[in-house]
């Protein structure tokens, strides 16, 4: 009843974003610009938040996803004037590191996984199962380029050196974007950009977080001990929440299951 009180300071309110799971634009994908859109323009516009909080836990995924919602969550940044502060839980790998990096500062915990910032791209060829079993595989295309990484036909070596040209420009963008929002914070004695990933005291060491600290505690430090929470998360759908989605929620489950076991996790 406070806040509605007339000429009475209210106590400060930081919203809380959880940004929890793999990233993709697929409806299987915890996490994605399309589904976490609504909710992080609420977390910026409901109730004149003092600061926004992102709780992170998550192994990467899409660059593409991961850039848009970086990006959407600085444009409402700079709009609101709102600092941002991440805290990641188990894990900020990869794209899970690109959303951290949205973030005015980054806190981990000790065991925290951090980094892994390159860019992968995986997948299964079948062309001898298929002739062993005396399957022919026909592909006809107007272009050459069309049938590039076909997983039924031989893989071509044109074809693997016009990947790894797209995965360079991409591990490029990434590492722009790292460099631009960790800026001389990063240490420059160490390549950080190889793929590798580190625990949180030596993500600290490295410049790739600032620091040691819990969600509660430090956000605590920062706005007092009054501060409140406003948690913001993506809510499953009414189909989700009743199990008529058991097959996808299944091979949605071990694929994330897959991409935190990377880790370690």
């Amino acid at each position: 009843m406070k806040r509605w009180i007339p000429f009475l300071k209210s106590d400060p309110t930081v919203a809380v974003i959880r940004l929890s799971g793999a990233i993709g634009a697929s409806s299987r994908a915890q996490l994605s610009d399309e589904a976490m859109a609504p909710v992080i323009e609420k977390a910026f516009k409901r109730g004149k938040p003092v600061a926004v909080a992102l709780a992170i836990n998550s192994p990467g995924g899409s660059p593409v996803q991961s850039s848009l919602i970086a990006a959407r969550i600085r444009r409402l940044a700079d709009e609101k004037d709102v600092p941002v502060h991440a805290f990641v839980e188990d894990v900020a790998a990869s794209g899970g590191y690109w959303l951290a990096t949205a973030a005015d500062d980054v806190w981990v915990d000790p065991a925290s996984v951090v980094g892994s910032i390159g860019v992968i791209s995986a997948g299964f060829g079948a062309p001898v199962f298929l002739a062993r079993q005396g399957l022919e595989r026909r592909v006809h295309t107007s272009v050459k380029s069309k049938s590039m990484l076909d997983p039924f036909q031989p893989e071509k070596p044109e074809d693997v050196a016009r990947l790894k040209t797209i995965l360079e420009q991409m591990h490029t963008t990434f590492t722009d974007h790292v460099k631009a929002r960790r800026g001389d914070r990063l240490a420059d004695k160490q390549d950080l950009f190889t793929g590798e990933f580190w625990l949180g005291r030596r993500a600290v060491e490295l410049g790739l977080v600032d620091g040691i600290g819990h969600l509660v505690p430090k956000l605590k430090e920062l706005y007092g001990d009054k501060v409140r929470l406003a948690n913001y998360g993506r809510k499953r759908g009414l189909l989700q929440r009743f199990g008529t989605n058991v097959a996808q929620d299944a091979i949605a489950a071990i694929e994330e299951r897959a991409d935190f076991a990377r880790f370690g996790l």
